[in-house]
């Protein structure tokens, strides 16, 4: 029963972290094109509009996520004024995506095995 309560716990942490992670690549995407006023609200928007199109993704067989994660990026991006191409923008939301899941991934199954429930 503990290992379970801790492997719940843990699985929130990670959820926090994905979210933090997703935040500070949205604020560095947001800083690297010249985006100086408000950005880390600018960031919080994008980045809470990112993890969104991740969370449902994932309920899509994980696959989604990397759909609608950068689908989501790209549509809440268009509402910030940032000058960049639409493909510019769905990639740099994919490569969002997949950083900020990657990391938490491994993250997580370090976790996983360190707790002996992988």
């Amino acid at each position: 029963m503990l290992y379970r309560l801790i492997t719940i716990i843990g699985a929130l942490v990670f959820v926090a972290i994905l979210y933090a992670l997703v935040w500070f690549f949205c604020k560095k995407f947001l800083e690297h094109h010249g985006v100086r006023e408000g950005v880390s609200d600018r960031a919080t928007v994008l980045a809470t509009w990112t993890f969104a199109g991740i969370s449902v993704g994932l309920v899509f067989a994980v696959v989604g996520s990397f759909v609608l994660g950068p689908w989501a990026f790209y549509r809440t991006l268009r509402g910030h004024g940032v000058d960049i191409s639409d493909g510019a923008a769905v990639w740099w939301g994919f490569g969002i995506v997949v950083a900020s899941l990657g990391i938490t991934a491994m993250g997580l199954f370090g976790f996983l095995a360190l707790v002996g429930a992988y």
